[in-house]
């Protein structure tokens, strides 16, 4: 099944054009597609929080990662002000999500 994104107005693909994407081309009703969307998305911060990688394969990898604290400086006025240790979500694209970004032809089999 293909799911076409070419009617997309905006350049960002949203939770809300997702569902109706789920409520036009595979026939769930408009409440099921919002709430499938929500708890995909539900269950992916979840385990993100419980510091579990989320790997979608042939789409990519959802990690936490915890940075250090480290002087910064404010471009403006060149001031050093200190940037506290924090958790970050990073992301890396599969390697088929990069061939198809770039046109490349993209072998199935793994």
């Amino acid at each position: 099944m293909e799911i076409s994104v070419a009617t997309l107005e905006t350049p960002a693909l949203t939770k809300a054009q997702l569902a109706t994407m789920l409520y036009e081309q595979i026939g769930l009703n408009k409440r099921e597609s919002k709430d499938m969307v929500d708890a995909f998305f539900d269950l992916i911060v979840d385990c993100l929080m419980h510091g579990e990688d989320v790997k979608i394969s042939g789409f990519g990898n959802f990690q936490i990662r915890t940075k250090a604290a480290r002087p910064g400086r404010n471009p403006r006025t060149g001031e050093l002000i200190p940037i506290e240790a924090r958790r970050v979500t990073t992301f890396h694209a599969s390697h088929k999500l990069k061939a198809q970004i770039q046109g490349e032809a993209v072998d199935d089999r793994d």
